[in-house]
């Protein structure tokens, strides 16, 4: 199966409130889709969502082909790993012992991880650039190295989706490049990556997909890159907003 996310009359919000209503669209298998929308649009409800950290309004969302609703919490966490805007502390572990922490199912009692979850931790290392300081405490590292110690654990839980909430936040110009770069090798690898942002230019410009969260008429509109830039409506998705979008920024990857 191709479909890696679908959602069916999605009314999403909180407290019983609707702030984006009757959303339908389906992500497929090894594909980056960017959220983005105006302050208070809704982009942060809608990636929650998504990711099955609050419930929807009405509606439901398929993940891989299962109903979020039927899951428990252990099969969810074995269909998507997140990425949270937080900035990430320093705290007492190095940059193996963060990445293990995706692996928590595989540490035993005594705090050991099984020679196959010690390989996915070493892969997810790899894939992301990080092996040559494992040893490293993550209080020494820059704030773009610790971005990518968070999305290589998220790698290691191993799952078919990854969320991102704002990953490039907090970050210089040259890493936030770098980062988006190394989501668009993991969507070409065959991860499927949903991230919400503000930092347009270079997440447009290495999308398959753009989702806009549309405030002033509560809808979402999904469509591919070159598409939604045809279209005109990036131009739109941020009208009353200080942000606009400029196509001559873009970066094509």
């Amino acid at each position: 199966m191709d479909e890696a996310l679908k959602c069916n009359s999605l009314t999403v919000g909180y407290d019983g409130k609707p702030v984006l209503t009757d959303i339908d669209f389906e992500l497929t298998r090894g594909t980056l889709a960017v959220l983005i929308g105006a302050n208070g649009s809704g982009k942060s409800t809608l990636l929650r969502t998504l990711a099955g950290l609050q419930a929807p309004i009405a509606g439901n969302i398929m993940l891989c082909g299962f109903d979020i609703d039927n899951v428990s919490r252990r099969q969810l966490s074995r269909l998507r790993a997140i990425v949270s805007t937080s900035r990430t502390g320093g705290g007492a572990l190095t940059v193996e012992e963060t990445v293990a922490v995706g692996r928590n199912e595989s540490i035993s009692l005594f705090g050991g991880m099984s020679a196959n979850a010690k390989e996915v931790v070493a892969k997810a290392m790899e894939d992301v650039g990080i092996s040559s300081f494992a040893h490293r405490y993550l209080a020494t590292l820059s704030d773009g190295e610790r971005q990518k110690v968070m999305i290589a654990r998220a790698l290691a839980q191993d799952t078919p989706l990854i969320f991102l909430d704002e990953p490039t936040a907090f970050l210089d110009v040259a890493a936030r490049i770098e980062t988006m770069d190394l989501l668009r090798r993991l969507a070409l690898n065959g991860k499927t990556i949903v991230l919400s942002t503000h930092d347009i230019a270079p997440a447009v410009s290495r999308a398959d997909y753009i989702i806009v969260a549309d405030k002033s008429r509560k809808r979402v509109i999904v469509g591919n890159r070159d598409e939604m830039i045809a279209s005109g409506v990036l131009d739109t998705a941020f009208e009353g907003s200080a942000v606009k979008f400029d196509s001559s920024l873009l970066d094509y990857r």
